[in-house]
């Protein structure tokens, strides 16, 4: 026998200090009838089974002991269940270039990303996940897992610095989301780029078309202003030193791109959201992508322990009926009996 919630057996000793305090009351009782009514005790008492009595507190203190088994959920005996585990495949692609550090969005762009990546992990059921982080090109931080915790430590991983290539490409990032897809499946498959939008390397077109073709759905969530903000160097401290240049030793500022990211989304099928600090647009893609034909990631056979915790309880429910049943009196057809008896006798 096994108890789920053995918590609740530490309520067993509460019922011995009930049997004492029954007991010392009993006990109790017939002292201080004894005092008060003396040598006519008997007579007085001659209604009353001190046989009922103990036997109504001993259906008591069993009605209390059988309700603690019956809250420990008591088991034994198994059934035997298959258990099958459905969804998709999602991968989230990460933008870690520097521009990403951008803090047009308190605290920065990445780390309104990583919480949004988080967000939706906390979500999904059953899908696998899986992390890209990309900058000038891309690199697959967890691969497709069933195991959101680990897949959580590898996001908070993933920072500025992680992809040595410097740069932006979005077409990097789709195409090692699509190689690591299972490639015979044409779908199942969806890609969520988190990203501020610029692409600087190109090609973006032909691999969002290969995308399309391998049956890819990607939804992108712009992070940013279209207003830009320069992008910060910080030195070891994590203070502001400067602001990155380009060759011709301008500030850059880096703004969000908004309509390349539409344009790869609609050409696949998917849609583009701009972030918000609600986060509204989480919920919009975990509905669509929980309306996708889902496939079958595992099946396993498992064998469980059965619940009987049905059967002290309905010990404790009789017991407290009997108890609440039974009568302290003596009973009249015993007590004539009796009275008739000795009349015989004498």
């Amino acid at each position: 026998m096994y108890f789920a919630r053995s918590e609740f057996l530490h309520f067993l000793w509460a019922v011995a200090a009930l049997a004492f305090l029954i007991a010392w009351s009993l006990r109790r009782r017939r002292t201080r009838l004894a005092r008060f009514a003396g040598p006519h005790s008997p007579a007085l008492a001659a209604d009353h089974s001190r046989a009922r009595a103990i036997l109504r507190s001993m259906w008591l203190l069993a009605f209390f002991a059988f309700g603690v088994f019956a809250l420990g959920r008591p088991q034994w005996g198994t059934r035997t269940e298959i258990v099958r585990r459905k969804g998709v495949d999602v991968f989230i692609a990460l933008d870690t270039s520097y521009s990403m550090n951008t803090e047009d969005i308190a605290p920065s762009r990445l780390a309104s990303a990583r919480s949004h990546a988080r967000t939706l992990i906390s979500k999904l059921r059953g899908d696998r996940i899986g992390i890209i982080s990309f900058a000038g090109s891309a690199i697959i931080l967890c691969p497709l897992t069933l195991d959101y915790g680990a897949a959580n430590l590898f996001l908070d991983a993933a920072d500025t610095g992680n992809v040595t290539d410097p740069g932006t490409s979005l077409a990097a990032a789709i195409r090692t989301a699509n190689s690591a897809f299972i490639a015979r499946e044409r779908k199942f498959k969806v890609l969520v780029l988190l990203t501020d939008g610029e692409d600087l390397e190109g090609q973006l077109e032909d691999a969002a078309a290969r995308a399309r073709e391998a049956g890819i759905i990607i939804y992108a969530i712009g992070i940013g202003t279209p207003e830009g903000r320069p992008i910060p160097v910080r030195d070891e401290k994590g203070d502001v030193v400067e602001y990155r240049r380009d060759p011709n030793g301008q500030v850059v500022v880096s703004s969000l791109d908004e309509r390349s990211l539409a344009g790869i989304a609609t050409q696949t099928g998917g849609r583009y959201f701009r972030a918000t600090t609600a986060g509204g647009e989480l919920d919009t893609i975990y509905g669509e992508v929980s309306q996708l034909e889902k496939k079958e990631f595992e099946s396993r056979l498992i064998q469980n322990l059965e619940d009987r915790f049905q059967y002290p309880l309905l010990a404790a429910i009789l017991l407290l009926a009997a108890e609440a049943w039974m009568s302290e009196r003596r009973r009249p057809g015993r007590s004539w009996l009796r009275r008739l008896v000795s009349r015989w006798e004498s």
